[in-house]
């Protein structure tokens, strides 16, 4: 089991929550993490900067397809930042925590 973070930014706090509490509930994440961010970033042509929130979801490398697709579904940007981050190196209990509360139903 490799554990990864998979990262995504959201306009507003009841997005992040939203999202946050529909990946945890479906098991495709244990944990979800939101945080406010200042963003500035290039958009069509200009430079645009604002508000947003940064949701982390904690997840397994094999669910990250089924959480890319949630996230996907489930956002409202036109081009949402969907990326994983690998966890190269985690304390063991945390990671069968991660692998326990992200398992498919059998």
């Amino acid at each position: 089991m490799t554990a990864i973070a998979v990262v995504t930014t959201v306009g507003d706090k009841k997005e992040a929550r939203r999202m946050a509490h529909a990946l945890v509930e479906a098991k495709l994440a244990a944990c979800a993490q939101i945080e406010k961010i200042d963003s500035v970033y290039a958009w069509k042509g200009a430079i645009e900067n604002g508000r947003e929130y940064r949701v982390l979801f904690k997840t397994t490398e094999a669910r990250y397809e089924a959480v890319e697709s949630a996230i996907r579904d489930m956002h409202s940007y036109e081009l949402p930042a969907i990326y994983a981050v690998p966890c190269a190196r985690i304390f063991g209990p945390y990671a069968a925590w991660i692998e326990q509360n992200t398992a498919r139903d059998k």
